[in-house]
């Protein structure tokens, strides 16, 4: 599990200068603390996490002497100027189940005969933190016009250890025939 490093963040600091000192306000939380941990990390960091990572990612924080196994459960970020807003995490606790979602990666899509229509890129599922997926990689090779593939239709999410919060009948991709344009005969 990668492991990022964060400070404490400085109560008096109000979110929109710490952005502009060049730090992404954060927070941790989770049944297991207390309270919520305010934290700032490095701007960089916060790019780099966000090319890498997603919303349903694990990592691990280092804040100090301490590490947090944590989920990302938010990340807010400005489209226009791609700066990140905020981030915020959620505590694994090994024994607690934990919500969450899983990215489809579909492979070979130029190799599909036909239409391609992706319908559902995300799968909601509750694990305990070893067996939460993050992304699930699909091979479209061999797929033809009139085929559908549904949410358990993937291997990865009929393990017993996942419990799917997403209809196991909902379509992830469905394969159309391509349509050819026809020139018209003019009258």
């Amino acid at each position: 599990m990668e492991t990022i490093t964060v400070q404490p963040r400085a109560p008096e600091l109000k979110a929109r200068q710490l952005r502009r000192e060049g730090a992404v306000p954060g927070v941790i939380f989770g049944a297991a603390l207390p309270a919520s941990i305010a934290v700032q990390m490095d701007a960089a960091a916060a790019r780099r996490l966000r090319r890498t990572k997603r919303v349903g990612s694990k990592l691990c924080l280092r804040l100090g002497e301490q590490s947090y196994p944590v989920l990302i459960r938010d990340l807010d970020y400005d489209s226009i100027s791609e700066e990140t807003l905020h981030i915020g995490f959620q505590l694994l606790d090994a024994g607690r189940r934990v919500n969450s979602v899983a990215d489809i990666v579909l492979l070979n899509q130029d190799k599909v005969a036909g239409v391609l229509e992706k319908l559902q890129m995300q799968v909601a599922h509750a694990a305990a933190p070893q067996f939460l997926l993050d992304t699930v990689t699909v091979d479209l090779a061999g797929l033809t016009a009139g085929s559908k593939l549904t949410v358990g239709d993937i291997p990865a999410f009929g393990s017993a250890n996942i419990e799917l919060l997403t209809d196991p009948a909902a379509i992830v991709v469905r394969v159309s025939e391509k349509r050819r344009l026809g020139t018209r005969a003019e009258a």
